[in-house]
């Protein structure tokens, strides 16, 4: 916790708008941020999947070639096989914890949503739809096209 958020605790100060806003959109840039790891994870995981398949077909003592750390370097399909198997097991283990992590922070921005009740535009519930269809026909003016 921040000291910031660790004062305004203490001396009870009610957060304003901006700052109830602020958190909010922290916390969902903080999801969309561990969601493109876990689709960078579960890509790279696709790769390996797909290079032990290839290589299970291949002689052992065939020479292939590895990147590593962008050095490309030679080596032998019986070195390279149970490096990859062992880093596609790494690979599920993290997306597995990824996944975990993106649902905690899901249920703590919708605890944040419902500690500061926070609604969206367009998800607030069926009235609140029709309120603005009939605000939008009423508002025509002119060659002006309202559209909710």
């Amino acid at each position: 916790m921040t000291e910031q958020k660790k004062q305004d605790k203490k001396a009870g100060k009610v957060p304003t708008k901006e700052e109830v806003i602020g958190g909010f959109q922290t916390l969902r840039a903080e999801q969309r941020q561990f969601s493109s790891k876990l689709a960078e994870f579960e890509a790279e995981l696709n790769e390996h999947n797909i290079v032990i398949e290839t290589l299970k077909n291949v002689n052992e003592d065939r020479k292939c070639f590895r990147l590593i750390g962008g050095v490309l370097t030679e080596r032998k399909v019986k070195d390279v096989l149970p490096a990859l198997v062992t880093n596609t097991e790494k690979l599920k283990e993290l997306i597995e914890k990824l996944n975990e992590t993106i649902t905690k922070k899901g249920v703590e921005i919708n605890e944040y949503r419902e500690k500061y009740n926070i609604r969206f535009q367009g998800l607030d519930g069926p009235k609140q739809e029709e309120n603005k269809e009939a605000v939008a026909s009423t508002e025509s003016r002119g060659n002006v096209l309202v559209s909710s």
